[in-house]
């Protein structure tokens, strides 16, 4: 089946019990067992749930997985692959990263002994010098967060292979209907299913995805130890949101291709970073390993902080807010917001300054947008 055939399908048969079309919700926190050692698939909600166990078969199929665990969030997805590390183990990662992802990363790097080393993503040649005896991560984001650098899977994929590391691709930004990491050559796939999965901002979750048996009972013995699982009624919210991943998806990524050709020659913008704009640095690239370039835009306005906040409070469409990949638009504040562990010089030098500005384009008219922008920048460029 297709791609979005299975969103609709995978692992939502209709109900046996009751022949009702549309998964039921089994909030049940424990499960009748028919007798010691026999019951019917499940025994406790943490362990397993039928309605998990339904968004996993969802989110395995369409990444093209065997595997998938699904977690209470998407930092909660994360420390489930870091528990496959020990202390003296290095992982890689790209310096262009969610700021969360840094810190919970230095947490480990200062609590458990595990080595960091952050190295510039574009080139596969930065990998490939970083990686060491003691490599046993490679820690992907493509499209980046948030100035939406492209990672070469496959070319990354190979490096790893002649070092037995395991290339972890997180692939929230472009969601499963864009990109498939596992085909590329990763191992492990990271989703906040937060965002673009469930798609509505009224769920919080994560999940996991693999093809490897022993990495799938390590998540699954940590998943039941820790616990940080997604309750049955988020678990059908997301499922509820997937089934329209792919119209979402080609309406979003719409959207952002008419919001960076507006912004690219705005006579109060420094630079625009969309991966779908023929003058991105890997825009190539992205045409080769994604089937779309996503509904993420950044940019750099000329000005700082005081510029940006005019910007943020004129807007009337766009929502200042945190998060992405909902149906609505959201305009972020990495400095301050979704990168704010970072600090302020290794930020900067990264290239997210005082005049990054962070669009998730949702799947409103695109002119209004565009004009909600237009009227922003303008009231930014007065004060400048």
């Amino acid at each position: 089946m297709k791609f979005t055939t299975r969103a609709i399908h995978a692992g939502q048969e209709a109900d046996q019990t009751t022949g009702a079309t549309i998964l039921p919700i089994h909030p049940s926190s424990t499960f009748t067992q028919e007798e010691i050692g026999k019951f019917k698939g499940y025994e406790y909600s943490r362990t397993g749930n039928p309605t998990r166990k339904a968004l996993e078969t969802c989110l395995a199929s369409l990444e093209n997985g065997k595997y998938c665990r699904a977690f209470a969030s998407g930092m909660a997805a994360i420390s489930s692959v870091l528990s496959l590390l020990v202390p003296g183990d290095h992982v890689i990662a790209t310096e262009d990263l969610y700021g969360g992802s840094y810190r919970i990363f230095e947490w480990y790097r200062g609590r458990y002994k595990i080595n960091f080393t952050y190295v510039n993503g574009n080139d596969p040649e930065n990998f490939a010098q970083a990686i060491t005896s003691a490599t046993k991560l490679v820690w992907i984001e493509t499209p980046s967060n948030p100035l939406t650098q492209i990672v070469d899977i496959a070319a990354v994929a190979a490096i790893c292979r002649d070092h037995s590391a395991l290339l972890v691709a997180d692939n929230t930004f472009a969601s499963p209907y864009l990109q498939q990491p596992l085909a590329l050559g990763a191992q492990i796939v990271i989703h906040s299913t937060t965002k673009y999965i469930n798609g509505h901002s009224d769920v919080v979750g994560g999940a996991v995805i693999t093809n490897d048996s022993e990495i799938q009972k390590t998540l699954g013995y940590y998943q039941n130890m820790a616990g940080a699982v997604p309750s049955p009624f988020d678990c059908w919210l997301t499922l509820r949101g997937l089934k329209t991943l792919g119209i979402r998806m080609e309406r979003h990524q719409e959207n952002a291709r008419r919001i960076a050709s507006f912004l690219r020659p705005h006579p109060f913008v420094e630079t625009v970073h969309y991966p779908g704009l023929p003058d991105h640095p890997q825009h190539d690239l992205a045409k080769r390993q994604m089937s779309g370039f996503g509904g993420m835009v950044s940019f750099q306005i000329r000005g700082g902080r005081e510029e940006a906040n005019i910007f943020f409070k004129s807007l009337q469409v766009f929502s200042f807010a945190e998060s992405l990949g909902a149906v609505e638009s959201l305009a972020c504040y990495p400095a301050v917001m979704t990168h704010a562990a970072i600090p302020k010089e290794k930020r900067e030098a990264r290239g997210i300054t005082d005049g990054t500005i962070r669009l998730s384009v949702g799947i409103e008219d695109w002119e209004d947008l565009i004009n909600d922008l237009a009227t922003a920048l303008k009231s930014a460029q007065i004060n400048n």
